[in-house]
């Protein structure tokens, strides 16, 4: 086969270090355009990225040269290492170890993205 179809959804959610209440309206001003432009650099597109006070879902396409840990790990690290080096917060920021990542259909491409905007409705 001379070219490949690869189209594989992911959603992915991971939480503050000790689900710590460090993401705020303000942090999150900060911090949703950081992980947009860090899929972005590793050729990942976020759909949609929500969530509450110590925790966020994003929806994002997996290339076929990453794997869902390259790419986490990524965007977990840049993302911390930018709150911290730019004291956006007065105390550490980090992530949790570890993150929880689902495949996503097609057909259910929809739901889960209305499920990641509804987040601070539940």
């Amino acid at each position: 086969m001379s070219h490949s179809y690869y189209n594989v959804w992911i959603h992915a959610v991971f939480t503050t270090k000790n689900r710590q209440h460090l993401i705020t309206r303000e942090i999150e001003e900060i911090l949703y355009p950081l992980l947009y432009e860090g899929f972005r650099e590793i050729g990942c597109k976020l759909k949609i990225v929500n969530g509450l006070s110590d925790h966020i879902h994003c929806l994002f396409s997996l290339t076929a040269n990453r794997s869902i840990a390259e790419v986490l790990k990524h965007i977990k690290g840049t993302s911390s290492h930018m709150i911290n080096q730019n004291n956006i917060i007065d105390e550490k920021f980090a992530w949790q170890k570890g993150y929880a990542a689902f495949s996503v259909s097609e057909m259910g491409l929809q739901n889960v993205y209305q499920y990641i905007k509804n987040q601070k409705n539940k």
